[in-house]
């Protein structure tokens, strides 16, 4: 009878430490130190450029442009996870924009969250504008996710897209 309610003991005991065990999944893992400066390099800043490409920007609502805003501030600020939550807010509101869907993707890139990134980059280049900066920020994150990915024909292929999203505006007269 000991023996038994011994047996039954340890089972719980293990049982217990089983569970807890489970319940421990490791943390994502935390962006590097350079993370952040790798988005603002290598996606933002050449796309800046020298202002003299055709820019297409499609009606967007007001409410998803605010969100966007705040979230670029707060993300400036350092805090990604509340950025993060405000862009998720404004695609509720609209999950088809392209300003939005980029501006996640390049948070998802500086939180490490490759498969992330490349998914809101690559809904962001499918249905935003095929011209202009936000093409553009979007084949880049391509770019900087498959080059990570050692994925280097997808990164080629990107990159060859690149060129296609320089447009001369017309001339005016």
């Amino acid at each position: 009878m000991r023996e038994m309610k011994r047996i039954v003991s340890n089972t719980a005991v293990v049982a217990v430490v089983l569970m807890l065990a489970a319940c421990a999944a490791p943390r994502p893992p935390m962006p590097g130190p350079g993370e952040d400066r790798v988005v603002e390099e290598r996606v933002r800043a050449p796309s800046a450029g020298s202002g003299e490409e055709l820019q297409v920007f499609g009606v967007r609502n007001a409410a998803v442009v605010a969100l966007g805003r705040e979230a670029a501030q707060v993300e400036q600020a350092g805090d990604l996870e509340r950025a993060e939550m405000l862009l998720e807010r404004a695609l509720r509101i609209d999950g088809r924009d392209p300003a939005i869907l980029q501006q996640m993707a390049e948070l998802q890139l500086a939180r490490g969250r490759l498969d992330q990134a490349a998914s809101y980059a690559q809904r962001s280049f499918e249905l935003g504008p095929q011209v202009g900066e936000i093409c553009q920020r979007s084949l880049r994150t391509l770019i900087v996710v498959h080059e990570r990915a050692a994925a280097w024909e997808e990164a080629r292929r990107a990159r060859d897209r690149l060129a296609g999203c320089r447009v001369a505006p017309p001339e005016r007269f």
